[in-house]
């Protein structure tokens, strides 16, 4: 899709956004990089994210994560600002990532003209909930808002998003050194599934049940306990490497939820960034809550 606005949205790729969205939707996504043994991958570009965790599994090592650079985003601010266009940036969460600070070193780098011209937006939030946001940004482009209106928006709307994820194995946990190799061992042996949550701009766990049943249970346990799903508003599903199956269950069980919803939910394939940390066979819904 192509806009005639002068509105320019910048992103980076921890949003899950794939390349074709992207140029569907007319924005910009900045590539992090996922670093092996063999060498740096770009996001979506180098690594689809299906490939991620065939090489994940296989190699049985855990990446690391680079943020975008400055550079990058002073490449994409130039290039936006050369059209005549005023950009709107909406970043990972400060607290998960440097990333929104290379954004904001980019914009020191150009004349106090042209920062007027850069906006920039920390999401507080990662994967599907920071798409969310992203897309929020896209509709109220769509709908002819200034760049000022779409940045009040989406940060008055930040606060409503929620994510809530289970996880198939407590390995990548605690490869990442998030809990201890006994509690993964007690966790493994009886077959815990966490249940994670992105709350004051944080990954946290926060329940753990026993199979992916109560897992299941415990994911719509926290949609109400949110409030229920606001669908007049963005919402999302994901799930990381062959997590699909799982996924197609939990809506075929709890599609209701989405009240008013007809058809397939939309889906997305989580990518490098957070699938690192939560490994394959994960499963997340976002969504805008009511209350």
């Amino acid at each position: 899709m192509s806009t005639t606005s002068n509105i320019r949205i910048v992103t980076d790729s921890a949003c899950d956004i794939s390349p074709e969205e992207a140029r569907t939707l007319d924005i910009d996504v900045l590539p992090l990089k996922t670093v092996f043994t063999d060498g740096e991958y770009r996001d979506g570009i180098d690594l689809s994210a299906q490939a991620f965790f065939d090489k994940l599994i296989e190699t049985n090592e855990m990446p690391s994560t680079c943020q975008v650079s400055p550079f990058a985003f002073d490449e994409a601010f130039r290039s936006a600002l050369a059209n005549d266009q005023v950009v709107v940036c909406v970043s990972l969460g400060n607290k998960l990532s440097g990333t929104i600070q290379s954004a904001f070193i980019a914009r020191q780098g150009l004349s106090s003209e042209e920062q007027q011209r850069i906006h920039i937006v920390d999401t507080e939030n990662v994967t599907i909930g920071e798409q969310l946001l992203v897309r929020l940004a896209v509709q109220l482009r769509d709908a002819g808002r200034t760049a000022e209106e779409i940045v009040a928006e989406v940060e008055r709307q930040r606060k409503n998003v929620r994510v809530v994820g289970l996880l198939d194995t407590l390995e990548y946990l605690k490869k990442g050194g998030r809990i201890s190799s006994s509690a993964a061992l007690v966790g493994g042996l009886l077959s815990i599934k966490p249940v994670i949550c992105v709350e004051d701009g944080e990954v946290k766990v926060i329940g753990k049940a026993r199979g992916s049943k109560n897992g299941q249970n415990q994911l719509v346990e926290a949609v109400h306990r949110y409030g229920g799903v606001d669908t007049s508003m963005p919402f999302r599903l994901a799930y990381s490497g062959d997590g699909d199956r799982l996924l197609k269950k939990y809506w075929a069980d709890n599609g209701h939820l989405y009240e008013g919803w007809t058809g397939e939910p939309p889906v997305t394939s989580i990518g490098a960034v957070i699938g690192t940390h939560v490994g394959p066979g994960a499963i997340a819904v976002s969504f805008f809550s009511k209350n």
